[in-house]
């Protein structure tokens, strides 16, 4: 059996090769190994693309065809749910571990990963508060993972992960 090829995806939304000319570290990594453009699905939103990527398969497929779900029995739509058993299909690790017994991975912050067949997982996991509060947190797998980082790097810092407060503190 060979050795497989360690692997790592990144998933940067709006990265184009122009932008890519002012991240040297990022550049470099890409010219070691290899790089290709990725074109989008329709609905281009966080959970309908992560999961095409990670399953090979379209939303009509795998089941994500945007980042809400409208749940009858509530009369509800519910945004960000975040358990992998939504996604229909293999993921990429399933074909990885069929090719490679063994095959470590991990995932971190990418949507749908409570839940996933992963040896290491971090996401972001907010706690919600009766009241409507809303504190940063994330999920970890294993859950002893969660005390060792938040002790190393502080509470997740789920407000600046995404969308228009952004920054390097994530």
């Amino acid at each position: 059996m060979t050795t497989p090829t360690p692997l790592l995806v990144l998933d940067v939304v709006g990265l184009t090769p122009r932008l890519l000319a002012h991240m040297p570290n990022l550049r470099a990594l890409g010219a070691a190994g290899s790089r290709a453009p990725l074109g989008t699905v329709l609905p281009a939103v966080t959970c309908a693309a992560q999961s095409t990527f990670l399953t090979g398969a379209q939303p009509s497929e795998h089941g994500i065809v945007g980042n809400g779900w409208y749940f009858r029995e509530l009369g509800d739509v519910l945004l960000w749910r975040q358990h992998n058993g939504l996604v229909s299909g293999d993921k990429l690790w399933d074909a990885a571990r069929r090719a490679h017994p063994g095959y470590t991975v991990a995932n971190i912050c990418w949507w749908y990963a409570m839940g996933a067949d992963t040896d290491l997982t971090v996401t972001p996991r907010p706690v919600y508060y009766a009241d409507g509060r809303k504190e940063p947190d994330c999920y970890t797998r294993p859950p002893e993972l969660h005390d060792e980082l938040t002790e190393k790097f502080g509470t997740f810092p789920l407000f600046q992960f995404w969308g228009p407060g952004a920054g390097i503190a994530s």
